[in-house]
């Protein structure tokens, strides 16, 4: 498709200019853009205030399908949307806490779901007031999301949901989930599932255990459901059609959101490489190779971004911008150690039983990002999806 930003796209980009100077001051200028993969956890109560003050002006859900309506939400072009991401991430705003409400959920809902199910919880997303997590990944099923053992049995007006899910993000601060979970006794792998909005304020029936990772960090969380109640009206798309609506969500990350994304990523190239000059690594020419390639492969990503937005259809899109992404991000934090040298094997504070885990920012970036292969669908998952769905190879048959 042809992408550029014309006149209109200019104005809009000076009326969000606009807003972000006026109301991105005092406590939430004070965060910065924390808030990111491997931080989700910091400054969460600021950031709850942020996403309403973000609902009050109309800026959650700019990118959402109005064939059903509004929900308080300004109406926003995909050229718009791009504007309104690349002017958030240059501002230094914080990281969402409603990215998986606006994103995923809202989306899903507005193709999948019935009207009643969108008038009570959109207008709650676009006013920043509800926040959601994601109930997918299971300990013995992981990246193979069909084999999960999750269950719903139905209990008069709702389902008893019972099984445990694990890498939840904003678990904890989290109002609603939206679980997939097994509602047919006995079915195999895809079938028989069904997709649930779980409500998280169950005290006995829903428990939340942080993850605490090798970063020093607790961001995912271990959620366990134990008879949760999940009303039979929040079944999205109808008993059973629980693997077509999960399929439809996850081909809604990418887009946008990945060219925000690239913007961090830009940053934090930007940072390694102004410390690469200032110490004298980059006289070193293997190393100098390695932050130009970098640079080189962050600029494919955004074309490839920008190539498939709108592409409606392209099932590969998903996997391929997690793979370029994924291994990049992992790359730059080895580059990052790299000009560090030894020192960066050195802790920014004496360890003490009081701050027992001290890191500085590369030292987590680096950690952290041993990750970027494996959440949101392991390098191994994206190959077989774009070998099977993209490629048209044999599927390989799964116990």
């Amino acid at each position: 498709m042809e992408f550029g930003f014309g006149d209109e796209d200019e104005v809009f980009r000076g009326e969000v200019r606009g807003w972000l100077a006026e109301h991105l001051v005092g406590e939430f200028a004070a965060l910065g853009a924390g808030g990111g993969p491997g931080s989700e956890h910091v400054g969460v109560a600021v950031r709850r205030r942020w996403e309403r003050e973000l609902g009050r002006g109309g800026w959650i859900g700019l990118g959402w399908d109005r064939a059903h309506g509004a929900y308080g939400n300004r109406a926003g072009s995909l050229t718009q949307q791009v504007v309104w991401a690349e002017e958030y991430a240059r501002a230094g705003a914080p990281g969402r806490v409603g990215h998986i409400g606006e994103n995923l959920l809202a989306p899903t809902l507005i193709a999948y779901g019935d009207e009643a199910q969108r008038k009570r919880f959109l207008p709650a997303v676009a006013r920043g007031e509800e926040l959601w997590c994601q109930g997918y990944s299971e300990p013995e099923a992981g990246s193979d999301l069909a084999g999960l053992r999750t269950t719903a049995v139905r209990d008069g007006a709702g389902y008893r949901v019972s099984g445990q899910k694990v890498w939840t993000s904003l678990a904890a601060e989290a109002d609603w989930c939206f679980v997939l979970a097994r509602t047919e006794p006995g079915a195999r792998r895809h079938r028989g599932l069904s997709f649930l909005l779980v409500p998280m304020d169950q005290p006995g029936r829903v428990e939340v255990r942080p993850i605490r990772q090798m970063s020093g960090t607790a961001e995912f969380n271990e959620v366990f459901f134990d008879g949760a109640v999940a009303h039979a009206d929040h079944v999205v798309g109808g008993e059973g059609a629980g693997w077509r609506v999960a399929m439809g969500l996850l081909a809604l990350e990418r887009g946008v959101s990945t060219l925000v994304q690239q913007i961090g990523f830009a940053r934090e190239l930007a940072e390694v490489v102004a410390a690469a000059v200032r110490g004298g690594a980059v006289r070193d020419p293997v190393l100098r190779e390695q932050l130009v390639c970098q640079w080189a492969e962050l600029r494919v990503m955004r074309w490839n971004a920008l190539r498939t937005l709108g592409a409606a259809g392209d099932a590969g899109a998903p996997s391929v911008a997690k793979l370029l992404w994924g291994g990049w991000h992992q790359r730059l934090g080895e580059v990052a150690m790299r000009v560090r040298g030894a020192v960066a094997a050195v802790g920014p504070a004496d360890w003490s039983a009081a701050a027992p885990y001290a890191l500085d920012d590369w030292q987590r970036l680096f950690l952290f990002t041993r990750a970027d292969t494996i959440y949101g669908g392991s390098d191994e998952i994206q190959r077989n999806i774009i070998a099977e769905r993209v490629l048209g190879l044999p599927r390989v048959e799964r116990g």
